[in-house]
């Protein structure tokens, strides 16, 4: 099963997975056929619960956060919320992902974690993923503000995804009236430095012109 779901989830193409295991995902309703032949989580449902969860262990591991992301309204303050999201991922990040299960997608169900933990209840983590892409979208809604990110990971013997990656998110943010965003690339490259050592973030321009916080991680 968990050669099934997690290159759907990653985005990533299937690769070897023998015919029987996509069959008994399927007769399990788990995933389905579209109309081009790709599998795809069933249904909205799913597609919620599904990564809730795998990030389940991740959630129950994580420490208490302080909510620093939030103004003194009440609404979600971005800039706050990179600085948290940096500490955290410095400090707590390798022994999450070595709690989780699924190692492919060991970084967005992390990052999912954390993402529920800011919206607590009071707004909700969007996912948006298609198998092949290579990607992963997520829209945090918290009360009236919107905050946009494109997951990409960066394995060995690949490019580094930044450029594909702006571009990819230059048209999600597009989609979505948006100007502003965030571009995660997860290093998933052997022997590179510890995580607190290299997670770093710049600013960048997508093709269209919009500022987009790169994140790399």
């Amino acid at each position: 099963m968990r050669a099934v779901l997690e290159p759907i989830l990653a985005g990533s193409a299937l690769g070897a997975v023998p015919e029987d295991d996509q069959r008994y995902a399927m007769d399990l309703g788990l995933v389905r056929q579209t109309a081009d032949g790709a599998l795809e989580i069933a249904n909205p449902i799913y597609e919620e619960i599904l990564p809730r969860a795998l990030s389940a262990t991740a959630r129950r591991s994580m420490p208490v956060i302080a909510p620093t992301w939030l103004r003194r309204d009440g609404r979600l303050d971005p800039e706050r919320l990179l600085e948290a999201f940096v500490a955290f991922w410095r400090q707590h990040a390798e022994a999450l992902l070595a709690s989780t299960p699924y190692a492919e997608i060991a970084p967005h169900l992390v990052l999912m974690a954390f993402l529920h933990r800011v919206v607590n209840g009071r707004g909700r983590v969007e996912r948006e993923v298609a198998i092949g892409s290579g990607r992963m979208d997520l829209l945090v809604e918290y009360g009236q503000d919107r905050l946009a990110m494109e997951l990409k990971v960066w394995r060995p013997g690949d490019p580094d995804p930044k450029r594909e990656g702006l571009a990819q998110l230059d048209g999600y943010l597009e989609g979505l009236g948006l100007d502003r965003g965030w571009l995660l690339i997860f290093d998933r490259r052997p022997g590179i430095a510890r995580l607190r050592d290299r997670t770093t973030t710049e600013v960048a321009l997508t093709p269209g012109g919009r500022e987009v916080t790169v994140i790399r991680a």
